[in-house]
């Protein structure tokens, strides 16, 4: 009786640690989900390497861009992709406005490759620690759009992550992560903002030359405008430039009075670690853009192509969107209130 009554307990005690422990799980699963995706990776090349991409800009609309990417990254192409987001902590929703914080950082020292598109934050030591040990590990990056502008620290911040400001005086970081690491930080507008789109013309040399990135690219249309670039240096290789066009749809004319500008290149860095790591820069890139099928495939190449994994990349990259895209146009005030990561699922 004694055994049987011991007995009883054990399992009524495994029973409860049991429920306990799925309980845990199920929380923390949806703790997770609040506060960033998860894609597993199908079948495909990708299959066992990892990709966090980060959305921070309060007006290229990443946050709905590189979940889009994302799913693609993972159903096509089999790369496992962890999509992290600024988060307002009181309300748990994405708020792009919010510049101080974006959660789940932490899967970047996981992270085969980093795709951001940032513009302008200001994150705690706690959370740039990780941006800053994946650099230092010479590991690959993409970056979209404002991302030559990723970080802002105010006159008064101590953080010694500061010299990721995007115009940093730092003696070896000068004009910050974007100079430093992408090739070049914020100029100006070269094209009229919000009046003159941007249409790619492949460049000449890396289309002779076969640039594996450029692989079955042909013709890409964006609504943003093409941005000055004035500093790329001699490591960088211009894949793409850009012309102004006149209008914001894909059929208005080129306007010729102003030049092209690069709007697309590769290049490495070197970190103080001694660790080199490759690099795409796009000027591209808004959730609006990546409606061109053929900037997505630049994007998903361009992935390839920062894994040493180019031979896998072919003239018909399968770039389709997986579920329902209908992205916001980009601007400061008109994004989507009280979203949470959960609608990007």
């Amino acid at each position: 009786m004694k055994n049987l009554m011991n007995g009883f307990f054990a399992f009524k005690n495994w029973r409860n640690t049991g429920l306990l422990m799925l309980f845990s799980l199920s929380f923390c699963m949806g703790q997770h989900g609040e506060k960033w995706l998860e894609f597993k990776g199908n079948s495909g090349p990708g299959k066992g390497k990892k990709i966090v991409l980060i959305s921070g800009d309060d007006e290229y609309r990443s946050e709905e861009g590189l979940p889009m990417l994302g799913k693609i990254l993972a159903q096509h192409h089999g790369f496992d992709c962890t999509v992290l987001f600024s988060i307002d902590p009181e309300k748990n929703e994405i708020n792009p406005t919010f510049k101080s914080n974006i959660p789940g950082l932490e899967h970047v020292a996981e992270a085969d490759l980093v795709i951001m598109l940032m513009r302008f934050r200001e994150l705690p030591d706690e959370q740039m620690k990780y941006i800053d040990d994946y650099i230092q590990a010479g590991k690959p990056i993409i970056g979209l759009r404002t991302s030559t502008h990723a970080f802002n620290y105010g006159k008064d911040n101590e953080s010694k992550y500061k010299k990721y400001h995007w115009m940093s005086d730092d003696a070896n970081w000068k004009q910050g992560f974007g100079r430093k690491i992408l090739g070049e930080t914020w100029v100006a507008h070269h094209g009229h903002h919000a009046v003159e789109g941007t249409r790619a013309m492949l460049d000449g040399l890396a289309s002779e030359h076969k640039h594996p990135i450029l692989r079955g690219i042909k013709d890409i249309w964006v609504a943003s405008d093409v941005y000055t670039v004035r500093n790329l240096g001699d490591n960088a290789e211009v894949l793409i430039h850009g012309a102004v066009t006149h209008g914001m749809t894909p059929d208005t004319p080129v306007n010729w009075e102003k030049a092209l500008m690069p709007i697309a290149w590769v290049q490495s860095y070197t970190a103080e670690s001694g660790n080199s790591g490759k690099v795409f820069t796009s000027t591209m890139g808004a959730s609006v853009d990546l409606e061109s099928e053929d900037l997505r495939k630049l994007v998903v190449n361009a992935a390839y192509w920062c894994l040493n994994m180019s031979d896998k990349i072919t003239e018909n990259t399968k770039v389709d969107y997986v579920g329902e895209y209908k992205p916001t146009m980009f601007g400061f005030d008109n994004w989507r209130r009280g979203m949470k990561v959960s609608d990007f699922k």
